[in-house]
């Protein structure tokens, strides 16, 4: 390891490999077979490359391959956040204080991860997106590139919720197309699709796949009128 800074009761496995200019606070614990590129700053008491412990009835699969996590150049991570080996974290993202992400998952580049954010195992995230405090992301929701998540925003994945042995072939998180927006505390139900471009207003229910370019609202979520062009993106 060279020109590291190592705080107090960090504990590093042998063969985590751990770029040059990395920052790791006090009471860091960094799992054996993680990658972490340079300049990363890590957050006291923050937990890297965590092995995945699934209870008995957890319907979470192991695989029979050992599993490392890899950090790119230039993230930061923030205090007592916990991130899962198996995942990948692209370069200059930002995981927040106390967020949690699971194994399988693919972060991108410049993605902002914010304060308490979970995000459950086998998870894909765009480049340049943001998860805002307090959201919910759950198992196999795909967020594509710009997206704009609101604090505390819940996502779905299993209409039997826990029941029957014919769920497990039928559970499906969301698609949030790129640059859609989901407004505070909204909520996307199983499956559900956000075209391109779409908004959904705060505190939604999205039963139903949301049109490119349309903003929706209410309980269910209803189409309102198209996003005004002036807000799309400009690339």
């Amino acid at each position: 390891m060279t020109d590291i800074i190592l705080g107090k009761n960090a504990a590093v496995a042998e063969d985590a490999r751990i770029g040059a200019g990395v920052t790791i606070g006090n009471n860091v614990v960094v799992h054996a077979g993680t990658t972490i590129g340079k300049n990363v700053v890590i957050g006291d008491n923050a937990v890297i490359g965590r092995k995945s412990r699934p209870g008995p009835t957890s319907t979470v699969k192991i695989s029979a391959d050992p599993l490392s996590l890899i950090v790119g150049d230039n993230c930061i991570i923030g205090s007592g956040a916990i991130v899962f080996a198996g995942s990948t974290i692209g370069t200059s993202t930002l995981i927040g204080d106390l967020a949690v992400v699971r194994e399988r998952c693919h972060i991108s580049d410049f993605v902002m991860i914010g304060c308490r954010v979970t995000i459950e195992n086998d998870v894909s995230v765009g480049s340049y997106t943001k998860i805002q405090t307090g959201a919910y992301i759950t198992a196999y929701v795909v967020l594509e590139e710009r997206v704009f998540i609101a604090p505390m925003v819940t996502t779905t994945n299993d209409n039997a919720m826990g029941r029957g042995v014919n769920r497990f072939n039928k559970i499906k998180g969301a698609h949030v197309k790129r640059g859609a927006r989901i407004g505070g505390a909204s909520l996307l139900l199983p499956g559900i699709t956000i075209g391109r471009e779409a908004f959904v207003a705060a505190g939604s229910v999205v039963t139903k796949d949301v049109p490119d370019g349309k903003l929706v609202m209410g309980i269910p979520a209803r189409i309102i009128r198209d996003v005004p062009e002036d807000e799309w993106l400009s690339s």
